[in-house]
């Protein structure tokens, strides 16, 4: 049985209160939250003890879960680790790079298992390809979004763009050649809308275009590799290849087109999308880790190498970005 503390119980955390009840093999001993009303709000609804106490929870539970806004991440991530605590944080690992690679040392050292909360890698619409052979050499991503204050107290590179970031870097085998970026802060000061172009030594090229003042929500992200074109929908759950048809390809839909290399026969195919829920997936995922031993799936080095190129796209739009008036 794993005993789980949860810091932070508002909009998002809540969600992570409501899965972490229904894996099993796992307890929740109780929550920590600053906040008065949310926190007997949550107290009645969920029948779980306050804990008026950071340290006190930590103690009382083998892993935290935490939900907490980003500069409070470091502070918590930190006095768990020291106390030999499992730790899973939600995306971004951390506020600044110097706190990521202090947690990752630390991490290190203590041998803890920690995971961090990029949830897109257990979207439905991405375990739909799981198993295929992936080598994209063009990358397309467009995550739009509403505004929405909650999260903005980061740029919408570290509020959305790390999603695909992440995803990106978990594709791409390559090192990071070089990154061009330019943003507009539009309603916060700092970016609200960013368009950046990511070059790796193998020759992929990743266009991510991110806006948290759209008018309309989009989580999309378009891969090409030689033969094949792949479509992930994040927000529709939804899946799309297209290739060169292989002979043991069935129950496809498939045309013919002619080439200058000849006839070739294209396989149109939606690959099944599983019915599972992204955050209940990534917490056991984290449980499983901690109760066999093995490594988890987001580890702190992910959550640190997405930070790195993110706070690279920061550092390249810099001085340039243009401002509100």
């Amino acid at each position: 049985m794993l005993k789980v503390g949860v810091f932070g119980v508002g909009h998002l955390g809540k969600y992570h209160l409501n899965n972490w009840k229904e894996i099993a093999g796992t307890e929740i001993v109780g929550f920590y939250d600053p906040d008065d009303n949310t926190s007997k709000a949550v107290a009645d609804t969920y029948q779980l003890p306050r804990f008026l106490d950071d340290d006190a929870l930590i103690d009382a539970c083998d892993a935290i879960d935490v939900v907490a806004p980003t500069n409070f991440h470091f502070e918590i991530c930190e006095k768990a680790i020291k106390k030999g605590k499992h730790v899973f944080v939600e995306k971004p690992l951390a506020n600044t790079m110097e706190e990521a690679w202090q947690l990752v040392k630390l991490a290190a050292e203590s041998g803890i298992k920690f995971q961090v909360g990029h949830v897109e890698r257990f979207n439905p619409a991405f375990l739909a390809i799981k198993g295929m052979v992936l080598s994209p050499m063009f990358i397309e991503v467009h995550r739009l979004a509403q505004f929405n204050p909650r999260g903005s107290e980061v740029s919408v590179i570290l509020d959305l763009m790390i999603h695909d970031i992440d995803i990106i870097l978990s594709l791409v085998k390559s090192d990071v050649k070089s990154i061009s970026a330019n943003g507009v802060a539009v309603m916060t000061d700092t970016p609200d809308i960013a368009n950046v172009r990511i070059e790796f030594n193998n020759g992929c090229v990743a266009n991510l275009t991110s806006s948290r003042i759209s008018m309309k929500k989009m989580r999309k992200i378009r891969l090409f590799q030689k033969d094949a074109y792949i479509g992930i929908d994040f927000l529709n759950k939804k899946t799309e290849i297209i290739k060169l048809k292989e002979p043991q390809d069935s129950n496809v839909f498939a045309f013919d087109i002619e080439t200058p290399n000849g006839k070739k026969t294209i396989a149109m195919a939606n690959p099944a999308i599983p019915e599972v829920n992204a955050i209940k997936e990534e917490l056991t995922a984290f449980k499983n880790a901690v109760l066999s031993n093995t490594k988890t799936p987001v580890t702190e080095v992910d959550g640190l190498m997405a930070m790195e190129v993110a706070h690279q796209i920061l550092e390249k739009i810099g001085n340039n970005i243009i401002t509100r008036q």
